[in-house]
């Protein structure tokens, strides 16, 4: 959903920020890698690899230990992921309010809320690759219809417009765009641990990134070489005609919508593991029966997740930028800086010296990133909390 905001981003950054697109696939992909890498142990008597870890949590368990791990982890990821939610129902609200504009913002929240309360029934994670699946194919509508539309005006394309200086009030804030357009990592672990053969899990990373860096770079620099100057915060706003904005905007609602099950299940999950496992690891019982299916007040539960998110997504105010302060803490210790230090502090004795300097070198850019982050996007919603005033 962060790819329409990427031109706007090489407005202020120029070719320093296809840079960044690039060197944050590569940052997140390595940091993807040395965080499942966390998940095992090798065998001095045998050699062998063995999986004694399985979640971000455990990781995390190893290195602070358990009093305060869960915790810390548990209410970083859980924010991270219902904030997730929360945007993509105040993205389809507005976009449907924007094209239709016969109800409020708010009621069509409401009602992208209500197709997404089957999600209540989700179990496994293959189920949620379904529904990513068609979230892919309305990926590549939209990605079609808006590079195909520029590669039409490539005779008046902007060559000379890319800025080579970076714009020190606006770049911030594209680097934080960029940032949060990687942040996978929170799923990473139960999707190696979901796959038939882990072993192909590097290289699926190695792949995903490589394309993603590319094709953001080309999809951010195309839409900028079109509309130069003119590039609007979201490039779908600078389509020619209103059917054709209609159009896309309607297809960026379906994607948003079929993008909301992975991390509602991730966040399930999570609350699952923390409280529904039964005796003695948690107070309250498990969430499934013996046979699999889910108990019914555990899908009561569920469904008041989906009603939380919609609670919050029409009474917070400002939300995308609450969005960029919460989430320029926890999405980058998620992704750059926890990874790094869960590498360093389990396998320090194992790794080559530049491997620890290149941790190390993650982590201060991701607490800089981090505190950037968190400074101008608190600028911004003070400021916008006193134009409301």
């Amino acid at each position: 959903m962060f790819l329409v905001a990427l031109p706007f981003a090489v407005l202020h950054g120029g070719y320093w920020t296809l840079l960044a697109i690039i060197v944050a696939a590569i940052i997140t992909c390595y940091t993807g890698i040395i965080l499942v890498e966390c998940l095992y142990e090798t065998n001095p008597i045998t050699g062998q690899r063995m999986r004694v870890r399985d979640t971000y949590v455990s990781i995390a368990r190893e290195v602070w230990g358990a009093r305060f791990a869960a915790r810390i982890v548990h209410t970083a990821q859980f924010i991270e992921l219902i904030m997730t939610c929360i945007l993509y129902l105040v993205l389809c609200g507005d976009m449907m309010y924007n094209t239709f504009g016969f109800m409020s913002e708010s009621a069509w929240t409401s009602v992208a809320a209500f197709f997404v309360v089957p999600c209540a029934f989700l179990r496994d994670l293959k189920a949620v690759s379904r529904l990513s699946f068609g979230n892919a194919v309305a990926h590549v509508v939209i990605n079609v219809a808006v590079v195909g539309f520029c590669v039409t005006l490539i005779s008046n394309w902007h060559w000379s417009a890319t800025p080579v200086l970076i714009n020190i009030h606006h770049f911030p804030v594209s680097i934080g765009i960029i940032v949060f357009s990687y942040t996978s990592h929170i799923f990473l672990p139960s999707l190696e641990g979901s796959m038939t053969h882990r072993k192909n899990f590097r290289k699926m990373l190695y792949w995903t990134h490589g394309l993603a860096g590319l094709f953001k770079a080309l999809f951010a620099y195309i839409c900028f070489l079109t509309f130069a100057s003119a590039t609007e915060e979201v490039i779908t706003d600078n389509l020619p005609t209103q059917g054709f904005k209609d159009l896309v905007s309607l297809c960026l609602v379906a994607k948003a919508l079929l993008s909301y099950p992975l991390p509602y299940f991730a966040a399930a999950e999570l609350l699952e593991r923390a409280f529904f496992q039964g005796r003695p690891e948690t107070v309250w019982p498990s969430c499934y029966a013996f046979d699999g299916m889910l108990h019914t007040w555990a899908v009561t539960l569920r469904v008041f997740l989906v009603v939380f998110s919609l609670i919050l997504a029409v009474i917070i105010p400002h939300f995308a930028l609450l969005m960029g302060l919460i989430g320029s803490f926890t999405g980058t210790m998620l992704s750059f800086v926890w990874p790094c230090w869960f590498h360093l502090k389990i396998r320090w004795d194992d790794l080559r010296w530049y491997i620890k300097v290149l941790d190390i070198a993650i982590i201060c850019s991701g607490l800089l990133c981090c505190c950037v982050g968190i400074v101008f996007s608190s600028a911004s919603l003070i400021a916008a909390y006193h134009e409301d005033t």
